[in-house]
């Protein structure tokens, strides 16, 4: 089954990614660890990418979804995959249509993680990072060290910072861009017959993952 999973910065897509893959029985696809297998690989749509990355320019559509494809074509994939991050607009989502149609393959559902504009903001605010091994933190100050093990053996041990756009601000703008490129990508799949599920991404992370299982039947 292949499940795309739809929703704001911050939503928890990458959280439940995992919980719902290993229910599910099959591996997560994300588009940046695709590309950089494509490009350790140097398959031949990595090599493409990478002409792109050495130009310095964004990485094209056609060449995204090629490596997609590449990637569900593979024996890990044969049962599915969950999908996080990979269609963010309109083009990739048909782009991604096709992919699935070459493959002989349908998409099983569209997950919508639902959650309101300050609960986002809130979340993503309160977020820190390590300096040094960007782990993350919650419920921190800035300021305060690291304590990863390998980090503060290894490096010295880094300072919690708040990156530059996770800052109030920032995340408003990113919601901004999410409304104007990604919302309309939830209309397109609802005018081509989707499964849509939508699901209240607000609460215990468990209980979220109770909702996203019981949507998918399991």
């Amino acid at each position: 089954m292949v499940i795309v999973l739809f929703g704001k910065p911050g939503a928890g897509k990458g959280t439940q990614a995992p919980r719902l893959a290993a229910a599910l029985g099959v591996p997560i696809l994300a588009t940046g660890e695709a590309l950089r297998a494509a490009l350790r690989a140097g398959t031949p749509m990595g090599l493409a990418a990478k002409a792109f990355m050495d130009r310095g320019d964004l990485v094209a559509d056609d060449v995204i979804l090629g490596i997609i494809k590449e990637t569900l074509s593979q024996p890990a994939y044969t049962k599915g995959a969950v999908l996080d991050g990979v269609v963010r607009t309109v083009p990739q989502a048909a782009g991604l249509d096709k992919v699935l149609a070459d493959l002989g393959r349908s998409l099983g559902a569209v997950l919508v993680f639902d959650i309101p504009d300050d609960e986002i903001i809130s979340r993503i605010s309160s977020r820190l990072t390590c300096d040094k091994c960007s782990a993350p933190y919650t419920s921190r100050v800035p300021g305060e060290k690291c304590e990863v093990v390998g980090c503060v053996s290894g490096k010295g041990g880094g300072t919690l910072i708040r990156r530059q756009d996770d800052d109030p601000d920032a995340v408003k703008t990113r919601l901004d861009a999410y409304r104007k490129s990604t919302e309309p990508v939830l209309a397109w799949y609802q005018q081509n017959g989707a499964r849509i599920a939508t699901i209240d991404a607000v609460g215990a992370i468990d209980d979220i993952t109770g909702r996203a299982r019981l949507a998918l039947g399991l």
